[in-house]
């Protein structure tokens, strides 16, 4: 499991020009899946997601949590994330997990952000979406289980 993680001010999805999902504050998360991610994985990570210090304190430092700032969090799939560069200049999807693991792991993904805070916002898994982001910062972090 790959997640490529931004702070923004703002962000939003759009689906064949409507938008689906947009945020404030927050952070936008891309996220992708390898053939061996079980639950236990997606558990670890969104836990560390909902925990890591994205945001500044009062202290100026980033000492605050999406949770503890009461930022807001989109989620993307992007099976991209997944794929070896080192070799070629084609991509190969064979580091990704199947479509139909990912949509699974992806939801499950989903449905463990939301016990711990409400509101959170999707892309559409196997759609082709457009992304509006405000980065905030800039801040990106990478997270691999």
């Amino acid at each position: 499991m790959k997640l490529l993680v931004q702070r923004v001010s703002s962000s939003r999805v759009l689906i064949q020009g409507n938008e689906t999902a947009t945020i404030g504050k927050g952070v936008l998360v891309f996220v992708s899946f390898d053939p061996e991610d079980t639950y236990s994985e997606i558990t670890k990570l969104s836990e560390k997601l909902l925990n890591y210090k994205f945001f500044s304190g009062e202290d100026k430092k980033l000492s605050l949590s999406v949770l503890e700032s009461k930022a807001e969090i989109l989620v993307v799939p992007q099976v991209t994330l997944s794929i070896n560069t080192k070799k070629g200049l084609k991509p190969s999807f064979s580091g990704a997990a199947n479509p139909g693991t990912g949509l699974k792991l992806f939801g499950q993904l989903i449905n463990l952000l939301a016990i711990s805070m409400k509101g959170i916002k999707a892309g559409e898994f196997g759609a082709d979406m457009s992304i509006e982001l405000v980065n905030d910062g800039p801040i990106t972090f990478w997270f691999e289980s």
